[in-house]
């Protein structure tokens, strides 16, 4: 488990996108020890544009939790931007597809959300829209207030 956790930080740490430090790379130490939310998305699904200000929400409120993007059609440079731009994506993307190095498949419904616990373990995978309470109880914060409370 151990080792899945690991490569998991290591997909994050070529992670590009939204607002942490400033599109830059995270740290590997920023993820350790956190859950980690790996939401898969598309500019032309409803529900998961519908979606992303619950993932922002949850990614800004809950310093416990990082939430890290996939964007299914694998955009990447400038078409990337534009998109992560245009739908107010403020958490990472990764730039690959995670799925297989964390020993599931690619989904085929979107949105669909990927929840790691602390020690890295896939715990749970929740497909259709999510609401910051779903995000929040899924990984073990719905007892913990928002940081801005």
């Amino acid at each position: 488990m151990k080792k899945l956790f690991c490569l998991l930080m290591v997909l994050s740490l070529a992670a590009c996108g939204g607002g942490r430090s400033g599109g830059d790379a995270l740290e590997l130490e920023e993820l350790r020890g956190s859950w980690v939310v790996v939401n898969y998305w598309a500019e032309w699904c409803k529900p998961c544009i519908r979606e992303i200000p619950e993932l922002n929400a949850l990614d800004r409120e809950y310093p416990g939790v990082s939430v890290l993007g996939v964007n299914y059609d694998g955009a990447s440079g400038e078409e990337l931007q534009r998109q992560l731009t245009a739908l107010d994506v403020q958490f990472p993307t990764l730039p690959d597809d995670p799925a297989l190095k964390l020993g599931t498949t690619r989904p085929v419904v979107l949105p669909t959300t990927l929840i790691i616990d602390p020690e890295g373990r896939l715990v749970e995978t929740l497909v259709g829209p999510q609401t910051l309470e779903t995000l929040a109880q899924a990984t073990g914060q719905a007892e913990t207030a928002p940081a801005d409370e």
